[in-house]
């Protein structure tokens, strides 16, 4: 009988959970690797945490203005937000950044609930970001200050599942709090079987194999302060204005962090502009309406099961 090796862990904010098929290893190799996993999202947490005063993007943060040697990591994700942001014609933007931190999101989620804020109404993204992002051979320097939370989890899930790749691993599961990544067959020998957030899994489910998952929703994080709801999708578009017509988009992508990014910008595009660009570049995405209707794209449909 096949058996797995299970580890689970919190890091980047949320539950990881990684699931390795013992058919392929031994069980001491799993145990090993899934050690080594967890170590690898500690180091990267050490990177992208914002919330960490100590991590490398925190110091970027805290000396704005001031080149500094950055990690490959950092590098990479900085090239790829200059790259994306383009892309999505400014819809994936990092330095939204100083628009949580005016309506409360300037700690981890568990305790923003029911703080006081007075957003502020000045922000103004149509500044070029490549002046406040500058790279300069392995140096980096921040005008302002920048997140890049919005592709460091799936390219963590995508460096994971890379790692698993080398050592052997073709049957794994890889859940970061909803940034997934399915490896080969499951127990059965067949695909996957994933829940697509906010629909009940008793309607219909995502069927995939060597295929990552990304949801960008409010589901999860949404807030009051005062009389004012929130949540922490920022449109850079409209800073100030925060929308509930959707709930949430979700992507099969090959990798992780393409899933990230065409999630968050489908999402922030709302659903008609959205449901548009993903049938145009055949996306496989999947709306969910703040009235729990959904719309899958056409290239959604060889994916998602009913029950």
């Amino acid at each position: 009988m096949k058996e797995t090796a299970i580890k689970s862990f919190f890091a980047l904010g949320t539950e990881i959970e990684i699931e390795l098929l013992l058919d392929e290893k031994s069980e001491s190799q799993a145990l090993e690797d899934l050690q080594q996993l967890e170590t690898f999202y500690r180091k990267k947490e050490k990177i992208f945490n914002r919330f960490d005063s100590q991590s490398e993007i925190s110091k970027f943060n805290s000396n704005l203005g001031k080149f500094l040697p950055a990690s490959s990591d950092m590098l990479f994700l900085a090239n790829d937000f200059l790259e994306r942001h383009a892309q999505s014609q400014g819809y994936l933007e990092p330095r939204i950044l100083e628009v949580l931190e005016s309506v409360g999101y300037d700690r981890n989620f568990g305790e923003i609930v029911g703080r006081q804020k007075n957003p502020r109404t000045d922000f103004d993204f149509s500044k070029d970001l490549a002046q406040d992002l500058v790279i300069a051979g392995e140096m980096l320097k921040f005008q302002k200050k920048m997140d890049f939370a919005g592709l460091a989890k799936g390219y963590i899930v995508d460096g994971a599942v890379s790692f698993l790749r080398k050592r052997g691993w073709q049957n794994f599961f890889v859940d970061s709090g909803g940034d997934v990544y399915a490896g080969g067959l499951n127990l059965q020998g067949k695909n996957w079987e994933v829940e697509i957030e906010g629909i009940d899994s008793d309607k219909f489910f995502l069927d995939i194999s060597n295929k990552a998952i990304a949801t960008s929703g409010i589901t999860r994080r949404r807030w009051w302060s005062g009389k004012e709801k929130f949540h922490h999708l920022i449109n850079p578009k409209r800073p100030n204005k925060f929308s509930f017509d959707l709930k949430s988009v979700t992507l099969v992508e090959s990798q992780c962090r393409l899933a990230d990014f065409w999630a968050k910008v489908l999402f922030l595009r709302g659903f008609e502009s959205g449901l548009e660009l993903a049938e145009k570049n055949h996306l496989s995405a999947i709306f969910l309406d703040s009235l729990g209707n959904f719309y899958p794209t056409e290239a959604a449909k060889k994916f998602y099961v009913k029950s």
